[in-house]
């Protein structure tokens, strides 16, 4: 779509300062097309093989394009950013980066999956014989500068946004980000072509694409972490085929989400004979880990979801 500016993906930036120059200034209403970099900065490719995975610079990784200064945002407004649209490259990669991931004990060797798919019609994307993943362009990486100066990681989410890997955070998506510092400075990048909710493995369907977004403010919000409004269904790609569900319990929740997970990459690698890292590469991209019971003391249950259409 046409938007009031475009920024390319050499204005990008590998953490979040509130001392980073904008790249942009809008007003209030404006919209931006926002060219981004796969997560790990352009040292992956469409031809990359494990070799190159082996020598990937851990300081490039995850670069965000922008920032972007928004007239009139000041401490305590919300940032709200509209998610317009998606324009995808049509190629991706998913890793297994050792000691990366909710499993990195158990999968200690690297492992790279590169995955091409039809950018205009978002086709589910093939991997190995037989699996079809349902594709939901969305971008993993969103947020504002920190109040705290100086320079901070992208890697972790923060109160402001950042790395929060929401797969919902498609077109559509109204997303609220609380302002930290004068002018906001947006930025955003880390864009998926699809991802479970977890990303388990650590990487998702990691995809170059363009975003679209509109940005408005809500004065003295008072937002503690961000929120956000999805236009409709969320799941409706997946649940066709209803899914096979995993379970972890007990006292801790990482223990029973780890738990979860590996019964379902060990029924999967023995059900479809495919290896245990793959399984768990394809369960990072398309399966869901949930919160079923929180409150039966000394308890909790996590369930791991795997849709059944990705395989049958």
């Amino acid at each position: 779509m046409k938007c009031t500016h475009t920024i390319h993906d050499h204005n990008c930036h590998h953490g979040w300062n509130n001392a980073n120059v904008p790249a942009l200034r809008i007003k209030p209403g404006e919209t931006i097309e926002f060219h981004t970099v796969d997560s790990s900065g352009g040292q992956l490719h469409a031809k990359s093989t494990v070799a190159d995975l082996q020598k990937l610079d851990f300081g490039k990784v995850n670069p965000v394009t922008g920032p972007v200064y928004i007239d009139g945002a000041e401490p305590g407004d919300a940032l709200k950013v509209t998610l317009l649209e998606f324009g995808p490259s049509g190629w991706g990669w998913t890793a297994n980066i050792p000691g990366f991931g909710l499993l990195a004990d158990q999968f200690q060797e690297p492992a790279l999956h590169i995955w091409t798919y039809d950018a205009r019609s978002l086709a589910p994307a093939l991997f190995g014989p037989g699996g079809k993943v349902p594709l939901k362009p969305f971008c993993g990486t969103i947020g504002l500068a920190p109040a705290e100066a100086g320079q901070h990681s992208v890697v972790p989410p923060r109160r402001m946004g950042g790395n929060l890997d929401i797969r919902d955070l498609a077109s559509g998506t109204e997303l609220y980000l609380p302002v930290e510092v004068a002018g906001a400075l947006f930025s955003v990048g880390d864009t998926h072509a699809a991802q479970g909710d977890g990303e388990i493995c650590g990487t998702a369907i990691e995809s170059p694409m363009t975003i679209a977004a509109k940005f408005e403010l809500v004065k003295n919000a008072n937002l503690l972490f961000p929120r956000f409004t999805t236009p409709g269904p969320v799941t409706r790609h997946l649940d066709g085929k209803g899914y096979e569900v995993t379970t972890g319990v007990g006292p801790d929740l990482m223990e029973g989400a780890k738990v979860a997970v590996s019964g379902m990459v060990d029924l999967l690698s023995k059900r479809y004979n495919m290896n245990a890292v793959d399984a768990y590469m394809l369960c990072s991209v398309c399966g869901d880990l949930r919160i079923s019971e929180i409150v039966d003391m000394p308890n909790w249950v996590v369930s791991f979801y795997f849709p059944r259409l990705v395989l049958e």
